[in-house]
């Protein structure tokens, strides 16, 4: 029997190491992670889905995107013939989405943010006050790979001003009841995740590894 092909899109700028804890059964699934490129300079969601749907080498292939990559991979369907789409932490639609964003939206607010210190967060480690915030941003600098300034203006924007208005029942959504980010009381139907926060692709692993296999098979 053939493997399953299983293509990983990690969130907003984070690299595919978020993945390093998710074991699927190497003898069922073949694990391909995929990373973010530079947009080409003011490009639509639609063209930069296109080109990312280009590095997917297997029909049937099973894609799975986490927060913003769960966005992508469901622009990422309409060019390709995925035997299944699952999104963790993030939305199916800008319905979902909470009203901070829907606020950012309509204000522009979003264009005001002070993305370029994310070039440098070794310096903002140094400089942190208090060992939460020392954790955090040790944090990003391990899993935040992609820190270019014009990437992180484009996906920010890119999230925030979503078009996708209708909900496509078709995609599997994995959502924790803790999410911080997208919160569950603004998600239609979801499998939860009991605790489940905006990372919980890295501190739910355990759950991960033994109900992803079974969601894709449709066990």
């Amino acid at each position: 029997m053939s493997k399953i092909p299983v293509y990983f899109m990690p969130g907003l700028a984070a690299s595919p190491t978020i993945f390093e804890y998710i074991n699927l059964p190497p003898e069922t699934f073949e694990v391909h992670l995929l990373e973010w490129v530079l947009p080409v300079g003011n490009e639509s969601l639609k063209s930069y889905a296109k080109r990312m749907a280009e590095k997917v080498n297997d029909d049937n292939a099973v894609l799975i995107g986490v927060s913003f990559g769960g966005v992508l991979v469901q622009e990422m369907k309409q060019f390709l013939n995925p035997k299944k789409v699952i999104i963790i932490s993030s939305v199916r639609s800008n319905v979902e989405l909470p009203n901070r964003m829907k606020i950012a939206k309509s204000t522009k607010a979003y264009k005001l943010l002070p993305t370029g210190l994310m070039q440098d967060v070794e310096l903002l480690t140094k400089y942190a006050f208090g060992d939460m915030l020392k954790k955090k941003l040790k944090l990003y600098e391990k899993y935040l790979h992609m820190r270019n300034k014009s990437y992180l203006d484009w996906a920010i924007e890119q999230m925030i001003c979503w078009k996708r208005i209708k909900i496509d029942p078709e995609i599997i959504h994995i959502h924790g009841d803790a999410d911080e980010v997208f919160p569950a009381k603004n998600i239609k139907q979801f499998i939860n995740v009991k605790g489940g926060t905006h990372t919980m692709i890295l501190n739910k692993y355990k759950w991960f590894n033994t109900n992803l296999p079974k969601i894709i098979l449709g066990e």
